[in-house]
């Protein structure tokens, strides 16, 4: 379990697109093999460690629901340690490192040092995301400000900016997204009901 507040931007310095494919990040975060770590938002195993970083073997399931198979040397990834049990601040929102989908970034506009971050969402989460709720962008836990048809609207601090994968990316991009779990429950359990029922609940009317 994570929280999305991304504690350093590692590198790829290889990655081997084999049936088995291994990951390697250059980082210097301590971590041992067996932990768990959040890359771009897919928690992983470490199985190796380097001098300067660590490798993953990564699943085909991984690679298939990931933007992972689009990453090559050099590129830059959110890199998340697992979080502690313990009486620490939660400051981001429950992240599992378990991606639901990629997307593409529509849009990019600088508003002064902030920017404003627009992503394609499918129909068929539509239910998930909702205005001031939380979502996790390659890992990053940030707040959703406007839900349009077919997209979200996100407004990006200069530190988040600044201190994420997110200051590479540009239009087009591929991005890993994770729903908020609360929200999933909530559509799950809802599916038990009709559409003018839902649509109240929705509403704030039930």
């Amino acid at each position: 379990m994570f929280t999305g507040l991304i504690e350093e931007v590692g590198f790829i310095t290889s990655i081997s697109k084999a049936e088995n494919t291994r990951i390697c990040v250059k980082s210097s975060l301590e971590i041992k093999i067996g932990d768990s770590v959040s890359v771009n938002g897919a928690c992983l195993t470490v199985v190796k460690k380097l001098e300067n970083g660590f490798c993953f073997d990564v699943s085909p399931e991984t690679m298939v629901r990931t933007n992972f198979k689009y990453l090559k040397p050099n590129d830059p990834v959110n890199l998340e340690r697992s979080m502690i049990a313990g009486v620490s601040r939660l400051d981001g929102h429950i992240v599992l490192g378990h991606v639901d989908f990629v997307s593409n970034i529509k849009s990019i506009k600088n508003l002064g040092e902030h920017r404003e971050l627009d992503i394609y969402i499918p129909s068929s989460y539509k239910l998930m995301v909702v205005p001031k709720g939380s979502i996790a962008i390659d890992g990053i836990s940030l707040t959703i400000n406007y839900v349009f048809e077919d997209f979200i609207r996100i407004n990006i601090i200069p530190h988040t900016w600044e201190n994420t994968n997110l200051y590479a990316k540009k239009t087009g991009d591929y991005v890993n997204i994770e729903t908020d779990i609360i929200g999933k429950y909530v559509a799950r359990y809802m599916e038990n009901y009709d559409k003018p029922t839902l649509d109240k609940f929705m509403n704030g009317l039930l």
